[in-house]
């Protein structure tokens, strides 16, 4: 029994650690000033996703702006990007098995108040909006995102590198 499970966890691994998918996600300013990105990390972390790239910013609305240009016609829109600029934010990007869907899992609902306990938004946001992150809602508006975040040469290849994954 207990070989048939290591042999289910190794073939998960190593699927795992073979999908190139990437996800963007940013934790907002509410998220950097109540000290919540080593556990926002520690979670990806722990499900094993790899983290390719990862920068503490102060954000322009110009670049906000581009961001969330799919959401220019909102209402929210202005006090969305003035938020996301009042203050430092970190962004970063994800890699693994599906870790778009799983990431979104992860984060919970946009709604924190809809939000599972066990996500982070439902353990640690109760604010629409202050919802402590962003998630990227597609593996096609991940790689717009990231590539308005982050150049080719900030994100790190491991296999590249010549690194092993702990799950290979």
């Amino acid at each position: 029994m207990v070989a048939t499970l290591l042999n289910i966890f190794a073939a998960f691994s190593r699927a795992m650690s073979k999908s190139g998918e990437r996800t963007f996600l940013a934790v907002k300013p509410d998220g950097v000033q109540r000290g919540l990105v080593g556990d926002i990390i520690s979670r990806f972390e722990k499900r094993g996703y790899k983290l390719v790239a990862l920068k503490l910013q102060q954000v322009s609305e110009d670049h906000l702006r581009k961001h969330y240009a799919d959401l220019k016609g909102k209402p929210f829109f202005e006090g969305l990007v003035k938020f996301m600029a009042s203050g430092p934010l970190v962004a970063m990007v994800w890699e693994g098995l599906d870790v778009v869907k799983q990431g979104r899992a992860m984060l919970g609902e946009t709604n924190p108040l809809a939000s599972k306990p066990g996500s982070i938004r439902g353990d640690y946001s109760i604010d629409m909006g202050r919802n402590i992150c962003h998630g990227s809602d597609s593996v096609e508006s991940a790689k717009k995102e990231i590539e308005l975040w982050f150049d080719a040469k900030d994100l790190c290849d491991y296999k590249k590198a010549n690194d092993v994954w702990v799950y290979e």
